[in-house]
């Protein structure tokens, strides 16, 4: 992998890189999820250039309109006591691109060197709601080594910060609550179902500050992604030896869950936050490194994402912003 790729989401020790470019029929990510310290609340914001779970995105491949840029949104959920999901997907006028910000409609990414601020402006589904407010990210170590998950080096992940300090102060609904959160980034060449029949993955904080992450997936070349990595509060990090496999509930749609736990010791599901057809987010009171954590946890099935009937109900879940006129009005 040269540097130019590198710089594709983020940059080693200095953090994301919003001016990123996005392959033809490829994706681009920049995940954010924090848990409050009480444990009331949580939050996860996906900014998306090229979404891949897009059923828009998906019928423009099919009529092979390869523009990714035509298919990007700011992905808000809020968990807890206050619940809320976010996900409209607009077009390329409504973006705009540069190494420090990136503007996706009315809601916005800015990084300052320390900080990573998130101007939210999103209206909720399927019950018309207003989420509004900033999010602020503090990384205690900046990270940025990408890691590739596949044989051919087209799908790749970098742990942005892989422990920091957050802040939620929300307008709409009225929240503020601070906790402990993450930052990464995810890309490819092509579209994520093209190399992948399911994946899991999971980030789990450690009681030193550092932090635990798992990846876990089943390729189409019948061969198995199995990463496991340790980043300990300094920025220093490890690879460690993936421990077994343990099967999780299925979920109200059916979907399989599983993770990786230290031997004789069991993972269970603390709580569901996402199910769907296809995808599912959960935290998960487990065992990792020799030590109880709660773990950040998701399934994603990408045979099922790519069922007709699934892509049918997406649009439910991921309304299209039809624009008329200046970007960002819609």
């Amino acid at each position: 992998m040269d540097a130019i790729d590198t710089m594709a989401a983020c940059e080693r020790g200095v953090g994301p890189r919003f001016s990123a470019t996005v392959a033809p029929e490829g994706y681009l990510w920049w995940y954010v999820d924090a848990i409050s310290d009480d444990g009331r609340y949580g939050i996860t914001l996906i900014a998306q250039l090229g979404s891949c779970f897009s059923p828009y995105y998906a019928s423009a491949r099919r009529r092979q309109d390869s523009n990714p840029l035509n298919h990007n949104s700011l992905n808000v959920a809020l968990y807890g006591e206050v619940k809320r999901w976010s996900m409209t997907e607009r077009g390329s006028s409504a973006l705009h691109q540069s190494p420090s910000r990136l503007t996706i409609g009315p809601s916005s990414l800015l990084w300052d060197g320390d900080c990573l601020t998130i101007q939210i402006d999103e209206i909720s589904v399927p019950i018309p709601r207003r989420i509004r407010g900033t999010v602020k990210l503090y990384p205690r170590t900046i990270a940025g080594e990408p890691y590739e998950l596949d044989a051919g080096g087209r799908h790749r992940w970098a742990p942005i910060a892989p422990g920091a300090r957050v802040d939620v102060q929300l307008e709409h609904p009225a929240l503020n609550w601070t906790g402990h959160g993450y930052l990464d980034s995810n890309w490819g060449d092509e579209p994520l179902e093209t190399a992948f029949q399911y994946w899991e993955w999971s980030r789990a904080e450690l009681k030193d500050g550092g932090t635990a992450v798992l990846y876990d997936a089943i390729r189409r070349d019948g061969q198995r992604t199995e990463l496991g990595l340790r980043f300990d509060p300094a920025g220093g990090v490890t690879r460690i030896d993936i421990p077994p496999h343990a099967t999780l509930p299925s979920t109200g749609w059916g979907m399989r869950r599983g993770t990786r736990v230290d031997a004789h010791h069991a993972a269970h599901v603390a709580q569901t936050l996402e199910d769907t057809p296809f995808y599912t987010r959960s935290v998960l009171s487990t065992h990792l490194l020799g030590e109880p954590v709660t773990a950040m946890h998701e399934s994603v099935s990408l045979d099922r994402f790519s069922a007709r009937w699934v892509q049918t109900l997406l649009p439910f879940r991921i309304p299209r912003a039809i624009w008329l006129g200046k970007a960002g009005q819609g």
